[in-house]
C-alpha cells in the first residue's frame, strides 16, 4: 500500500503566537509521525505552490488581489476578526492549496494508492469573496477543481468532518451537481450555518448535505451517522474520488467546541471512509488537514490516520474516552435520510 504524504516546513511562516491557529500545530503532528516511525514508510514530498489560475476558478478575482496585496506589506494584518494574514501568509497558502492538488495527482495519476496533504493554514471556511475562520484559500476546493481541471474527474464528494461547518466549501459548491458536499459539525458554532435544509441550489439542488450535531456527540454517535447517512449518500453518488476535510476539533479535550469524540472514535470514522472509498472508488481517497487545536489529539490523531492509510489496525489513543456519554442522535439521523431520501 503506497501512502502519498505531502506537507513541508514552509507552512510555519504562516505564524501568529497566541492564536490557536499557530505553526506549532503542525509542528506537533510532524514530531508525533517521526516519533512513531511512520514517515519513512510514506511517499513523502514537499508542496509546490498551486496556480493562480487555478486558485481564481474557486475563488473571485477581487478576493485573490487582496491576499496578493497582504503579500507586500511589512507587518501582520487582520483579514476578520479571526483571521490574520503575515507578509508571508499568502506564499504560504499557494503552498497549501499546492500540496493539496498534489495530493491529488498522485493519486489519480496512480502513484499512491491513498494520499495525505497535512497543511495550514486551513481552507474550509474560505468562501468565493473573502477570508473566514483562520482560513485564506479552500485547499479541498482547490484540489477537488483541479481534480476535474486537469485530471477530468466527473464526480467528487467531499466530506467534511471538522468541528465546524465548512461554509465556505459550500458556497463554492452550492449550485454544483458534480460536487458532493457532506459535513457534520457541532451546531450551534461558529460560523453559524450548516442548516439540515441547506441542500444546494440550482443544479447543486441536493448536493449539499449537511448534518448539524448538538454538543457532546461522541464515538457512537459518529459512527451511525457515518453509517447510516454518509456511506448510502456516498453510495448512491457514485464518486470517482473521495476527499475529506478533517478537523481533530470534535475531539472531546479540543478547546474550541463541545464534542465528546475520542482517538479511537476518529479512527474509526477514517477506515469507514477508507472502506468507502474502495467499494466506490477505487480506493481514491485524499485527506486534508483542517481545525484541531488540542495538540496532543491533533498530532496522534494525524498518525493515526497515516496509520489507517497505510492499512495498519492499530491506533494510538494516550488521551482516552471522552469523559461523559454520547448524546443520542437516532432522531436526528432518520430525519436527515428522510429529508435527503437515502435508502
Amino acid at each position: 500500500m503506497t501512502v502519498l504524504l505531502i506537507t513541508d516546513e514552509r507552512f510555519d511562516q504562516h505564524d501568529m503566537p497566541g492564536h490557536p491557529e499557530h505553526a506549532g500545530r503542525l509542528q506537533a503532528v510532524r514530531q508525533q509521525l517521526v516519533a512513531d516511525d511512520l514517515l519513512e514508510r510514506t511517499l513523502t514530498e514537499k508542496a509546490q505552490p498551486v496556480d493562480l489560475d487555478l486558485v481564481r476558478s474557486v475563488h473571485v478575482p477581487e478576493y485573490v488581489a487582496q491576499l496578493e496585496r497582504t503579500a507586500h506589506t511589512t507587518a501582520s494584518q487582520w483579514l476578520d476578526a479571526d483571521t490574520y494574514a503575515t507578509p508571508r501568509s499568502f506564499e504560504v497558502a499557494l503552498l497549501a492549496a499546492g500540496a493539496a492538488t498534489l495530493a491529488v495527482g498522485g493519486v489519480l495519476k496512480g502513484t499512491a494508492d491513498r494520499a495525505i496533504a497535512l497543511v495550514r493554514p486551513p481552507g474550509h471556511h474560505a468562501t468565493r469573496a473573502r477570508a473566514m475562520g483562520f482560513c485564506l484559500i479552500n485547499n479541498i476546493a482547490v484540489a477537488a477543481r483541479f481534480a476535474q481541471q486537469v485530471h477530468r474527474v466527473e464526480r467528487i464528494a467531499i466530506v467534511d468532518y471538522d468541528v465546524h461547518h465548512g461554509n465556505g466549501t459550500q458556497d463554492i459548491f452550492y449550485e454544483d451537481s458534480s460536487v458532493l458536499y457532506i459535513s457534520t459539525h457541532q451546531s450551534p458554532l461558529y460560523p453559524g450555518t450548516g442548516s439540515l435544509y441547506e441542500m444546494g441550489r440550482a443544479g447543486g439542488e441536493g448536493c449539499t448535505l449537511n448534518i448539524p450535531l448538538p454538543p457532546g456527540v461522541g464515538d457512537e454517535g459518529y459512527e451511525r451517522v457515518f453509517e447510516r447517512v454518509i456511506l448510502p449518500a456516498l453510495q448512491r453518488f457514485a464518486p470517482e474520488l473521495i476527499l475529506a476535510s478533517v478537523g481533530f476539533d470534535a475531539h472531546w479535550a479540543d478547546p474550541l467546541a463541545n464534542m465528546t469524540l475520542s482517538l479511537q472514535g476518529y479512527h474509526r470514522l477514517c477506515q469507514l471512509l477508507i472502506e468507502s472509498a474502495r467499494d466506490c472508488c477505487k480506493g481514491r481517497i485524499v485527506f486534508v488537514m483542517e481545525g484541531g487545536y488540542h495538540l496532543g489529539a491533533l498530532s496522534h490523531g494525524w498518525a493515526n490516520i497515516v496509520r489507517a492509510t497505510l492499512g495498519d489496525a492499530d491506533f494510538s489513543d494516550p488521551l482516552g474516552p471522552a469523559p461523559a456519554p454520547s448524546r443520542d442522535v437516532s432522531r436526528l439521523i432518520e430525519q436527515v435520510r428522510h429529508t435527503h431520501g437515502l435508502p
